[in-house]
């Protein structure tokens, strides 16, 4: 399979990627500037998975999603701090993501993406979404990928299709993925922080630590 991957340099796509390197063909690895926090140093991470894996990497530049947004996540005010305990309560979880949500963020990447695919003669499109964050964030879902998958094959002519190696998995059961897979962990980026060293106070954060700890134990 040829494919574009979707790589923000977070822990999902890090998974679904070296995933996508295993199965076959990575014609480009794309991440995304939109404004947020974190901007440069999930650039840098993706960047630097990118080389790992010998896949053509580009940065594009979404500057209007920064106008029409007043999340956490681009503001850098208020970002959510919840402690573990909270990222499993369903009310606690929504509040947060509404906190950090922007409008149609990975709806427009997904089509970006498959533009790039169908350019590239690739067939798929790859992101890195769980069943963890799908409870609370629906462009993480299921149905969210094979809704997508349905219009792409109306807008490409190679009719592209979405997939996710992690979107049946939670955070812990991707982190013993990666670590089967052996991604290069110490590259991830998990901070919706864009500072010397992540903040690990964030949701991102804390989802992460989480992962690591509760895979290393095995």
């Amino acid at each position: 399979m040829k494919s574009v991957v979707l790589l923000s340099g977070g822990l999902d796509s890090a998974v679904c990627l070296a995933h996508a390197v295993r199965d076959g063909t990575v014609v480009l690895a794309l991440t995304f500037d939109y404004g947020q926090q974190a901007a440069k140093r999930e650039i840098q991470a993706a960047a630097a998975l990118a080389r790992h894996y010998g896949v053509p990497h580009r940065v594009i530049y979404l500057p209007f999603l920064r106008e029409i947004t007043t999340a956490a996540l681009i503001t850098g005010e208020d970002l959510p701090e919840p402690e573990d305990a909270a990222l499993d309560d369903p009310v606690q979880a929504a509040a947060t993501a509404r906190q950090v949500w922007v409008p149609n963020r990975n709806g427009i990447f997904l089509n970006i993406a498959a533009a790039f695919a169908e350019y590239l003669d690739a067939t798929a499109v790859v992101a890195g979404f769980n069943r963890e964050e799908a409870a609370s964030f629906p462009d993480n879902s299921a149905a969210f990928v094979t809704a997508v998958t349905a219009a792409l094959r109306y807008s490409t002519l190679n009719r592209v299709r979405v997939v996710s190696y992690t979107q049946h998995l939670n955070k812990t059961e991707i982190a013993r993925l990666g670590m089967r897979l052996g991604v290069p962990l110490a590259l991830v980026w998990s901070c919706y922080r864009g500072g010397a060293a992540v903040c690990g106070r964030c949701e991102s954060c804390r989802r992460f630590s989480r992962a690591l700890a509760a895979a290393r134990e095995g």
